[in-house]
């Protein structure tokens, strides 16, 4: 699909990968195709390059932030949790970008959706501990990815996630629970008091989360709904409420009214 100019453009932190002795920053594809497809939105991937890069200039530009997952984990220094395990992936240069830059984006209202290690930096970013190892936590089943699978048996539906009546997903979604693929060693441990929790596995598990007194669109999801979003009606259905969010911050920040034009006149 071609999308239009005026589409909404909406910022997706990068990792740092390190290839041949070289630092590296990188995205994964899936995410910016879901954005095109699903929320019909121009990615803009952003560098992992911490403090040298101020969040307010990125977010005047932007109509939304994508957190996506990663391979690497939330260092456990950022919310004092216990010790991760030893060959536990960290990235630094995202941690060091991504988690002001969320409290910034909730503060301006600019509309985001986290995903997976996104999930659990939005909830370390507003003050709330992660689980490094939640297979291990008694009642809990194991999340993880099957090992030497490929990535259709790795992101295949795994379990059910219940919906809080009349909460965002319920309303996005249209109904009261879905069946989600499951992919993460770690989880939400202690929420922190502005999540609102709105999903939940069968084991108790947290995989979906809004803001409370928030008047922006912001949504999380433990699971992967980027993975072929456009196969999975629920997945299309968060990636297009997340691009309504953006088309509609876009209007206003570049002065529109509904519609496309500008206000107090002529068509932009």
């Amino acid at each position: 699909m071609r999308l239009p100019n005026d589409a909404p453009i909406v910022a997706v932190p990068m990792c740092v990968k390190h290839i041949g002795g070289q630092d590296f920053h990188t995205v994964g594809e899936k995410y910016l195709t879901a954005l095109i497809q699903g929320s019909e939105a121009y990615p803009l991937s952003f560098p992992a390059l911490g403090p040298v890069l101020d969040p307010a200039a990125l977010l005047d530009q932007v109509d939304g932030v994508l957190f996506t997952g990663s391979p690497s984990n939330v260092a456990v220094h950022h919310y004092e949790g216990e010790a991760d395990r030893p060959d536990s992936p960290q990235d630094p240069g995202r941690d060091a970008i991504t988690l002001p830059l969320i409290r910034a984006a909730l503060a301006a209202q600019v509309p985001v959706f986290c995903i997976c290690r996104g999930f659990q930096e939005l909830n370390v970013a507003l003050g709330g501990t992660l689980s490094t190892q939640i297979h291990s936590v008694e009642g809990h089943m194991d999340h993880r990815a099957p090992e030497n699978a490929g990535y259709d048996a790795i992101y295949q539906p795994a379990h059910k996630v219940a919906f809080l009546p009349g909460g965002q997903f319920a309303r996005i979604l249209g109904k009261s629970e879905t069946v989600v693929n499951s992919v993460h060693w770690q989880g939400i441990a202690r929420p922190a008091e502005r999540l609102v929790i709105e999903g939940r596995a069968e084991d108790g598990v947290i995989e979906a989360v809004t803001i409370k007194d928030h008047a922006g669109f912001c949504i999380g999801t433990q699971w992967h709904p980027e993975y072929r979003a456009v196969d999975n009606p629920d997945s299309m259905a968060l990636f297009r409420a997340f691009g309504d969010a953006c088309r509609a911050r876009r209007a206003q920040r570049l002065g529109r009214a509904p519609g496309g034009r500008r206000s107090g006149g002529k068509a932009a």
